[in-house]
């Protein structure tokens, strides 16, 4: 993955980093929300972008 289109997970309960992804910004205008599984919190919880 190209580094400058990368965009940060972060979980809403605990606001660590647990993922990294990338996503169309021309298409994609709003932040993404994923329901995801974090580490720290031991079960899915939903994780926002983050700036960079």
């Amino acid at each position: 993955m190209s580094q400058d289109k990368l965009i940060k997970l972060i979980c809403a309960d605990c606001k660590r980093i647990n993922y990294w992804t990338r996503k169309n910004k021309k298409k994609v205008e709003r932040k993404i929300e994923l329901k995801k599984f974090c580490k720290w919190c031991k079960k899915h919880t939903v994780h926002k972008e983050g700036k960079k």
